[in-house]
């Protein structure tokens, strides 16, 4: 019997991906394979997405308070916060001019005339601004946060409880004792719904299988490879190796414990659909304390996009030189920072990264015509992307809670002295 949650999850994405296939080339003319079937597996998919989906808001709300109580003192609450949320901007940071180098060198789509093809039309969309995206935190309905999944302000309401709950000290702690029990609670249900995940992951993968045409990326070969290839490097190479140089964890050792939750995020392409699997592996499988992975996920699942950094870069260099219409010197300012707001804003559900370029095809002046190619190859991309995102939260979390724990022993050092 087959024992680990990451190779029962393996062997159910595997199965998907093999009878899906034999759908589509074998039996696509038989309605029973090609259109029941395929229905029964899109419609089992949903319901697992959904039921993680439904668990989402509950746990990052009760996590993110429990979190904050658990630290030493509000001073502690403040340097986390500040270095976590330091932490995410760089790794942006880092993976948008990384995109951009290789784009400048690769010239992705140079040669290639798509000036021809079937397009989509897109919805005309303002760029965030900086200043939008920092009032919209605070929200004006606590109950449409919720109901809606708006991370940030849901993130921003945990932060504030959980604050004034910490410093009202010890006439809190029947409060504290609720919301630790509730996220007992919360971690059980998660484990439930994870039961079931080599099931959903096979149906995700067989509907994906049986649905998906080959030809719509054979003109694109060199587009694809470039973004898979850097987000690959990113997952197995650059996030390794930089938890191996800050932390006592090994990259090969921290390759291994992230298993599960790259064949997991593979599967969803939703970072906010992976947060209870992204908790399990830093609590359970690295070490890192709660506190800090219950405040630090669900802000990374919310704004730690260095995968949509990366798709975002790549993809309008792309469509730019494919379609004739390069990126000028004097646009790439604005453009990177542009990729670096709508990273940011992209959120952490299925297709983000395609809506970003969508907005800046129509900002850019690019024909709409471009959205089409991009729309064709997203799943794919979306799912790789993800796993770049969810695993850079381990990275950057893995590497803060090391720091955290020298500061801790620092300041104990000087006590004794």
């Amino acid at each position: 019997m087959v024992k680990s949650l990451s190779t029962r999850i393996f062997i159910g994405l595997f199965a998907g991906v093999l009878l899906g296939s034999v759908v589509q080339f074998a039996l696509a003319d038989v309605s029973f394979f090609s259109g029941t079937l395929v229905n029964i597996a899109s419609g089992l998919g949903t319901m697992f997405v959904n039921m993680i989906m439904m668990l989402v808001v509950p746990l990052v709300f009760v996590s993110i308070i429990c979190g904050v109580c658990e630290l030493d003192d509000l001073k502690s609450f403040g340097r986390l916060g500040g270095k976590t949320f330091g932490f995410y901007i760089i790794n942006t940071v880092i993976a948008i001019f990384a995109a951009f180098a290789v784009a400048m060198i690769l010239e992705p789509g140079k040669g290639v005339d798509m000036s021809s093809s079937d397009g989509l039309a897109i919805t005309a969309t303002e760029l965030p601004d900086l200043m939008s995206l920092v009032v919209s935190i605070v929200p004006s309905n606590p109950f449409s946060a919720f109901t809606s999944g708006n991370m940030l302000q849901v993130i921003f309401m945990a932060l504030l409880m959980g604050g004034v709950i910490k410093s009202m000290g010890p006439a809190m702690s029947g409060a504290v004792q609720g919301f630790q029990t509730a996220n007992k609670i919360m971690m059980r249900l998660i484990s439930v719904v994870m039961s079931l995940a080599p099931l959903g992951v096979f149906a995700l993968m067989f509907k994906l299988a049986a649905t998906l045409e080959p030809d719509v990326f054979i003109s694109v070969t060199q587009y694809l490879v470039i973004i898979l290839a850097l987000l690959l490097l990113w997952i197995f190479v650059v996030y390794p190796f930089a938890v191996s140089l800050f932390t006592p964890i090994s990259a090969k050792t921290f390759r291994s414990k992230i298993q599960e939750q790259i064949l997991f995020s593979l599967t969803t392409a939703s970072s906010n659909a992976t947060i209870p699997v992204t908790m399990r592996t830093l609590t359970d499988k690295l070490g890192v304390s709660r506190s800090v992975a219950g405040f630090g996920v669900p802000l990374g699942a919310t704004m730690n996009m260095g995968g949509v950094s990366i798709y975002i870069t790549i993809a309008i260099f792309f469509v730019a030189n494919a379609f004739g219409m390069p990126i000028s010197n004097d646009q790439i300012p604005s453009l990177l920072f542009s990729v670096f707001l709508l990273s940011v804003g992209a959120g952490g559900v299925p297709g983000g990264g395609m809506v970003m370029i969508g907005v800046l095809i129509y900002q850019m002046g690019l024909p709409v015509e471009a959205f089409a190619i991009v729309a064709a190859l997203d799943r794919i991309i979306d799912m790789v992307l993800t796993s770049c995102n969810v695993v850079g939260d381990t990275a950057v979390l893995t590497i803060v809670d090391q720091t955290e724990k020298k500061h801790q022993q620092e300041e104990l050092a000087a006590e004794k002295a």
